[in-house]
This record gives structure tokens, C-alpha cells and sequence, in this order.
């Protein structure tokens, strides 16, 4: 905590600029959120002004509070206060809001905007996100800080609102920060009982307090508009080391508006320019559109100043430890830019080498050689890491009271653990996973897509990947689902299909910084691939030739996965009826289509038709396959039974492939 608080009177000026500055954007704009921003002013200034530690003029400071706008269609609070505490955010931007080209887009956006620490829009992500932050801070503190220093000692800190406490994702990640008594993080809920239809009232009426409370977390209330009351209740939550607490706010949406104040119609509309007339008149806001006050500017400067004091402190105080302590500050380098090592595939490879198996258990014996290799690899599953395969073997896990463990217990939440790895990828020093069954992708698929949108190394571990899961059902057996995570822009989907192609998939996934990464991996065993002359760099291509006949081939034969090998076996068929074809594995289509049109010619040579061959929809394949293609795959769901069963009700057996590929290439 600083030492010089701003004083209420001049806070109320400050919060008065964000308002303003919000009002004045959204109606600029024609669009946007103005209730959020103006009346959730007064708590952001408390925070920004007192308790919040930064440095804009480094924005990415490991040691930097993360402050996170869960409702991030209150965004011109975020822009506002990024603007009035001295990050690149010139007043234009704000200006610009909403419109082409501008840093100020309509929800904000991760690596778009300096100071935006998670992209937040769909409601409850950035509560989770904030989370997965908290617990990488633990686990970075029990790691690197020492007797004499503690390099890492900041807090989380989220502002959210009704909307995001109604979304059950929320509700997962606090009990799960509750469990693990995340005293790192201080959140307050804007509590001003609207939504876009009108009062709470109509679908809720729930005791938030009292959930919080049984969930483990330190509940504060205040009045909203009262700056004591914040300031007392934020010194308060971050005093709390034992509990994350949670600030209710009560507040009223769109504050000082004499029209709209306590209004749904604020939610998302300009107020008008006859309100904003008035609304100056109601809080003796005596300033044009855009106009701050000096004595803001002021305000706001000799706060940020007191802050890089302390920024400039802890650089000194970083400096010492790391001479005093060699061996972390290695660490700390390692962790922090996530180095690999140059022989990373090698390494990989030769964990499974030769070895046959599930690519569940191949992914997890590469798993435990690649964490050997990356202190950064941290992660677990949704209650089924036996059968995903993903526990660091020789770690303890993340317990209450003990971050030193790589594994993390992430409970039956698959839709707040998705969130939590995103947060922990943006906080930066570790690389993380979380696994489930891919059919229950379905309820991690929005923080999939914001890992994508955010360009994080996020990595999903999917595993039972198609109807071969067997006797549990149609609920758990995935038909769409690779399908459905491929139409997601710049998320890697990799299904590989034996040992090598596990190893190559876990190191595109550890190579790939800029965006997420799931691996499909199969419950069923599968054999080893016998390839020709096919290396890694191939293999790396996502799509490659395993084998071909001497001429021209008759057909081309694609497939994925556990499919490969059955494509394999129906190619020797036809073979032996004189049907040439050739058998090209696709473990990852982004991969191969965003190779050179040169290359997949040399794969998929013109004028030779081709087949698809995947245990799954094939909507994704019809780019290589073409109209006049052939495609072998599911399009109904499946059915409980044994899996070689399946395989046979379902033509999925080598016989019945070279009977479908031999009807369509010689009618």
C-alpha cells in the first residue's frame, strides 16, 4: 500500500473524469457500455490510484499487480484509467473508440492494447483467468522468493459483475480458489443488480455472500460510492493472506445520470447528448467532451510516480538476489522466456521410440520427459488424469499450503479449467496444460477460443478421441468434436498416430508460442507406423507420405490417427487386387495447409483422387478431398459395445475400408 492516499474529495474528481471520459466515448461512438464504467468509478480509482502496483513504462513487470475487467463491455473504464495513469493510450484512442483500427476496441483485447492484461468479453473468463493467475503467482513464489527478497509478492485483482457471478464457470473457479486459500487475490464485484433485461430480480435472487463464504473466500461489503469504505476494504483484502477475498460493491449503474442512473437501458446505450447535458449538471461537471481537468492529471502523475518508486526498489532489491542466488536467477531466465532444449525432439523421441500403445500412454510417457526437460510444464486434468495421462510422475501436486508441485488437481470444472490455463499462460513463467475427454471439450471450447484470440501457448491434452472409447456410450464418444476444434482460427489440432508422431505433436506444442495447441489421443492401442522415406521435418509438415506405390498411385488414401494404420492395412488389400494407392498420414490439417502449394502437391499429386479416412465427421477434410473426393468417417452417433464391435457396425474395419475405397476408385 502507498503511503499517500488521494483524498475522497479529490478521488470523487477522478472518478468524475472516468466517467465522463466513458460517457463522452460511448457517445461518440454511437455504441457501447456507459453503466459499468460509471458507476464502477469510484472503486477502480481506490484501486488504481492506492493499491494497484505497476509501472507503465514497463508494462510487462513480472512483479506488476494484474488488474482484470472480468465485464469487459465496460471497457472505456479499463481505457480511461490506462489513459489517466500514464500508459500509451493517447486521448484519440479514446476518441476512436469502437471504431477501425483504433487500441480502444469494444471489449478488451490482450496484446492489442499496452496494460490489457486478459481479452474479456464472453462473462466469467477473466474471474477464472484471474485464478489461473493466482496460482501461478503461488507457484512462482514457492520457486523464487527467498529470506532476504521476495520477488514475487503482488496480487490479482478483477472487477466483475451480476453477469459474471451468473455464469456457472465462475462459481468453479471460486471454489476451486477457495480450496486452495488463493490470498493473492482481491476482487470486487460492481454490484449495481442490472443486466441487459432489467433488474437481477427476474432470474435471480441469490445470497452472493453466503456463496462466497461457504466457498472458502473473505467477504467484504461496502458502499460502492463511498471511497473509505473501498479504500478500507481493499487495504482489508490485501492484508487477507489466508483467503481470497471478495469486495461487494454495491453500486448504481450509470451514477449521476438523472434519467438513466439504476437504469437497464444504460447497460449497453449511449446516454444521449441530452442526458450527458444533464448529467454534468447533476455531478458540477463543468468540462467539454474529452476534457480532463489538470488537477486529475495531477493527481494521477504523483501516484504513478510514487509507484515507480517502488518499481525502481524492487529492480534494485532484483538485482542483489539475483547475484546472491545464481542457480534461481537461472531459473527465473529459463521459466520466465520458457527455453527449450536444442534437442528437444531427439529427447522426445526417443522416450517412445519403438513403442507401441495407446497415444494416451505414449503422450504421457513423453509428457514425463518433457517436463524433465522444462521446469515450466505445469499442469493436470479434470479428475482424470489416469486416464489422460498427465501427471508429472515425481511431483507432488498443488495443494493448499504447497505450490512447489507441477500437478494440478483442477476438480470436475472443465469450463473453469480451460480459463485457469489461459491465466496461467498469460501470467507468464510457465507453460501449462489441462486434460479431459475430448468429448467434454464442449465445456472448455469458449477459453479454447480466447486462448486462441489471446495468441497463448496454451496446451489441451484430449483424450478417448472418437467412438473406440467402446461401452461407455454414445455420451462419450466424441463424432464432431476434432471437426469442431478445427474450425477454431489458430488453435493447432494434432491427432497423431503412433509414438513418433506423439513426440513430434508434444514438441510443436512446446515450440508453438503463439497460440494454442490440443492433442487428439486415442484410448485403443495402436501399432507402429511403418514409414518409408518420410523424416521428422515431414512429419512436422501435419501431413506427410508414409508409403507409396513405384509409379503413379491409383488413389490417394488420408487419415489421422488411429486410422492411419487401418489405411494401411486396406492399402496392402487393394494392393494385392491391383489398386495402387498411396497412404499419407495428416496428423495436424493447419499445419499442412499452410504449407507451400508445392509441397502438398508433392503430397497430393493433381488429378489422382483421394480419399479421407477419420473416425469423425468430415466437414474439415472437404479442402483436400474435394467435391468428387471419397470420404470414410461417422456421421451419426455412436453406440455402447465393445470397440472392435464398433468397428465393425460402424465399416471402420480394414476389409470394409478397401471395399469402399476399391467401389469408388474402380466403379
Amino acid at each position: 500500500m502507498y503511503q499517500s492516499l488521494i483524498p475522497a474529495d479529490k478521488a470523487r474528481l477522478c472518478a468524475d473524469a472516468i466517467r465522463f471520459l466513458s460517457a463522452d466515448a460511448v457517445q461518440r461512438a454511437n455504441s457501447g457500455h456507459p453503466g459499468l464504467p460509471m458507476g464502477a468509478a469510484d472503486c477502480a480509482v481506490a484501486l488504481w490510484g492506492n493499491y494497484l502496483s505497476f509501472n507503465p513504462e514497463d508494462p510487462a513487470w513480472a512483479n506488476r499487480d494484474r488488474f482484470i475487467l472480468s465485464a469487459g463491455h465496460g471497457s472505456m473504464l479499463l481505457y480511461s484509467l490506462l489513459h489517466l495513469f500514464g500508459f500509451d493510450l493517447p486521448l484519440d484512442e479514446l476518441k476512436n473508440f469502437r471504431q477501425w483500427g483504433s487500441k480502444t476496441p469494444g471489449h478488451p483485447e490482450f496484446g492489442h492494447t499496452v496494460g490489457v492484461e486478459v481479452t474479456t468479453g464472453p462473462l466469467g473468463q477473466g474471474f477464472a483467468n484471474g485464478v489461473g493467475m493466482g496460482i501461478a503467482a503461488k507457484m512462482a513464489a514457492e520457486r523464487f522468493n527467498t529470506a532476504d527478497f521476495k520477488p514475487i509478492d503482488h496480487t490479482i485483482y478483477a472487477l466483475m459483475g451480476d453477469g459474471c457471478l451468473q455464469e456457472g464457470i465462475s462459481y468453479e473457479a471460486a471454489a476451486l480458489a477457495g480450496h486452495l486459500k488463493l490470498g493473492n487475490l482481491v476482487y470486487i464485484y460492481d454490484s449495481n443488480s442490472i443486466t441487459i433485461e432489467g433488474n437481477t430480480n427476474l432470474a435471480w435472487s441469490e445470497d452472493v455472500e453466503g456463496r462466497f463464504v461457504a466457498a472458502g473466500w473473505h467477504v467484504l461489503k461496502v458502499d460502492g460510492h463511498d471511497h473509505a469504505q473501498i479504500s478500507s476494504a481493499l487495504a482489508a483484502g490485501k492484508a487477507e493472506t489466508g483467503k481470497p477475498s471478495l469486495i461487494i460493491a454495491t453500486t448504481h449503474i450509470a451514477f449521476g445520470s438523472p434519467k438513466c442512473q439504476g437504469s437497464s437501458g444504460a447497460h449497453g446505450s449511449p446516454l444521449g447528448a441530452e442526458e450527458l447535458v444533464a448529467t454534468r449538471a447533476n455531478l458540477g461537471w463543468q468540462y467539454d467532451a474529452f476534457e480532463i481537468p489538470q488537477e486529475v492529471r495531477e493527481i494521477c502523475k504523483n501516484q504513478v510516480e510514487a509507484k515507480k518508486l517502488q518499481y525502481a526498489s524492487w529492480q534494485r532489491k532484483f538485482e542483489a538476489w539475483q547475484a546472491a542466488n545464481p542457480e534461481k536467477a537461472q531459473l527465473w531466465n529459463t521459466m520466465w522466456h520458457k527455453r527449450l532444449p536444442a534437442d528437444l525432439a531427439a529427447q522426445l523421441i526417443a522416450a517412445v521410440d519403438g513403442k507401441d500403445g495407446a497415444t494416451r500412454a505414449l503422450s504421457g510417457t513423453v509428457l514425463q520427459q518433457a517436463a524433465a526437460l522444462i521446469p515450466s510444464l505445469v499442469g493436470g486434468s479434470a479428475d482424470l488424469a489416469p486416464s489422460n495421462n498427465s501427471d508429472i510422475k515425481g511431483s507432488p501436486a498443488v495443494q493448499t499450503g504447497s505450490f512447489a508441485g507441477r500437478n494440478l488437481h483442477f476438480g470436475i470444472r472443465e469450463h473453469a479449467m480451460g480459463a485457469i490455463v489461459n491465466g496461467m499462460a498469460l501470467y507468464g513463467c510457465f507453460i501449462p496444460y489441462g486434460a479431459t475427454f475430448l468429448v467434454f471439450s464442449d465445456y472448455c471450447r469458449a477459453a479454447i477460443r480466447l486462448s486462441a484470440l489471446m495468441k497463448q501457448q496454451a496446451i489441451y491434452i484430449f483424450t478417448h478421441d472418437s467412438f473406440f472409447v467402446g461401452e461407455d456410450g454414445p455420451t462419450h464418444q466424441p463424432i464432431e468434436h476434432v471437426a469442431s476444434l478445427r474450425l477454431i482460427p489458430d488453435l493447432q489440432v494434432i491427432r497423431p498416430a503412433d509414438g513418433l508422431e506423439t513426440a513430434l505433436a508434444w514438441q510443436a506444442a512446446l515450440e508453438k508460442k503463439d497460440g494454442p495447441t490440443a492433442l487428439i489421443l486415442t484410448r485403443q492401442k495402436l501399432p507402429v507406423i511403418a514409414r518409408g522415406s518420410a523424416g521428422n521435418d515431414d512429419i512436422r509438415k501435419g501431413g506427410y507420405i508414409v508409403s507409396t506405390p513405384a509409379g503413379r498411385p491409383d488413389g490417394v488414401i488420408m487419415a489421422s490417427g488411429s486410422e492411419v494404420h487401418v489405411a494401411v492395412e486396406a492399402a496392402a488389400q487393394l494392393a494385392a487386387d491391383g489398386i495402387a494407392c498411396r497412404i499419407v498420414s495428416v496428423p495436424c490439417l493447419e499445419s499442412f495447409m499452410a504449407q507451400s502449394q508445392e509441397y502438398r502437391s508433392q503430397v497430393l499429386p493433381a488429378g489422382v483422387p483421394r480419399v479421407a479416412f477419420e473416425a469423425g465427421r468430415g466437414e474439415s477434410w472437404g479442402r483436400l478431398i474435394g467435391c468428387d473426393g471419397l470420404f470414410i468417417g461417422i456421421e451419426h452417433f455412436g453406440a455402447s459395445a465393445p470397440d472392435k464391435v464398433l468397428a465393425e457396425k460402424f465399416g471402420f474395419t480394414a476389409p470394409q475400408v478397401a471395399e469402399r475405397i476399391r467401389a469408388f476408385l474402380k466403379p
